[in-house]
Parts: structure tokens; C-alpha cells; sequence
């Protein structure tokens, strides 16, 4: 998995709310967002590697538009 994340571009947009930090991660290609939501204390690489493997499930089960 981690060859297919690193060949695409993927956009992150962290807001915290509350306790807890909103993690939108974006396709660059095709516009398709997912979104998670962690703890404030969870490094942000850790919720970015997430959010990633959870856009790359949905890029893959939306046709298999996933990496090479």
C-alpha cells in the first residue's frame, strides 16, 4: 500500500474540534474526499497515514482508481 500512496497526491486538511482533530484527506485527481476524527494528542502523521489508507480503500472500491 505504501507504493500506491506515495505515487498520487493527496491533500490534508486538519480542524480542530473540541477534544478531537477533523482529518479530511483529498484526492487531488479525482476530488474524492474521505474524513476521520482522532485524538488532539495523536501525532498528526499517524492521522494522516489514517485518513490516507481510508481514501485509498475508498479509491479502490470507487473502481479502482487507486495508485499504479
Amino acid at each position: 500500500m505504501p507504493d500506491r500512496e506515495a505515487s498520487r497526491e493527496i491533500l490534508f486538511e486538519l480542524t480542530a474540534v473540541g477534544g478531537a482533530v477533523r482529518v479530511v484527506a483529498i484526492d487531488a485527481a479525482t476530488g474524492i474526499e474521505v474524513t476521520i476524527m482522532g485524538p488532539t494528542t495523536a501525532p498528526r502523521a499517524a492521522l494522516q497515514r489514517l485518513a490516507a489508507q481510508k481514501l485509498e480503500r475508498r479509491l479502490a472500491r470507487e473502481g479502482g482508481t487507486g495508485g499504479a
